[in-house]
């Protein structure tokens, strides 16, 4: 049965025969569910929520009033095949977002797990993001970003296509992300720069002061020490390699963008 019997769905709400929707679901009033779209138990979709086809959800999710899910691609080369939008559990989505799913045949938008992304912004095309990740309010999100477990997306922010967020990285308001943005690290100003590390970030993670100093180590001879690049990479590496400091060399050089500067 696509409606499990336990779902609660208000009867102003219009909800697609083949739409798939789990135990204890909660659909409030004037929300629209369309066709090949999955809902995982417990999900709350409060009212006036548009979910487009080609839309799957996870459990335990929460989506404010206004969302629009699976959105066709802001994207003049999008030719209208199927395409698809991923998400998964215990994420937190407030009131008036958008998420569009891919533009390619077959592709997909994939957001995690545990993720808070406030109100009024968009999450474009073919993005992917990871798990914990918060997203504050008015912050817009290009295609193809890709943005790692942790990362704080403060309000205003407008992240360029193609951009990569690193894990525990904290983007200041109302920053252009326009270059990649290694992990762990603090950033601001109208293009965006590196300004130390996020420590407010890595305390919540539960990184204690011994950790903190080796990223402080690494942050200094990637942005301070006067090194090319790969220089820099090759001393973090050798001079302090944890799991981190290993992580934030991988990220740099699979950069294709290049990193932001201090």
């Amino acid at each position: 049965m696509p409606i499990d019997p336990s779902a609660e769905v208000a009867p102003t709400a219009r909800v697609h025969p083949a739409a798939v929707i789990g135990g204890g679901v909660r659909i409030g009033e004037f929300c629209v569910i369309e066709d090949d779209v999955a809902i995982g138990p417990r999900c709350l979709l409060e009212p006036y929520v548009y979910i487009k086809r080609w839309t799957t959800l996870g459990q335990d999710n929460e989506i404010s009033a206004g969302t629009v899910l699976g959105t066709d691609p802001l994207d003049k080369g999008f030719t209208g095949e199927r395409s698809y939008l991923h998400i998964g559990n215990a994420n937190k989505i407030r009131e008036h977002y958008t998420i569009s799913r891919g533009t390619q045949p077959e592709s997909i938008t994939r957001i995690g797990d545990g993720n808070y992304i406030m109100t009024s912004g968009h999450i474009a095309h073919n993005c992917q993001i990871g798990n914990g990740v918060v997203i504050a309010s008015c912050a817009l999100i290009a295609g193809y970003v890709e943005i790692e477990d942790q990362a704080f997306i403060s309000g205003g922010v407008a992240v360029h296509q193609y951009s990569k967020i690193g894990r525990l990285a904290m983007i200041g308001g109302n920053t252009r992300v326009n270059r990649d943005v290694p992990p762990f690290f603090l950033y601001c100003g109208f293009d965006v720069a590196a300004k130390g590390l996020n420590l407010v970030g890595l305390k919540r993670a539960g990184y204690k002061a011994s950790d903190v100093a080796v990223l402080k180590k690494a942050y200094q001879i990637l942005y301070r020490s006067g090194l090319k690049l790969a220089d820099a990479l090759s001393a973090i590496e050798t001079q302090i390699p944890t799991p981190e400091t290993l992580h934030l060399v991988g990220f740099i050089r699979r950069s294709t963008r290049g990193i932001c500067r201090e």
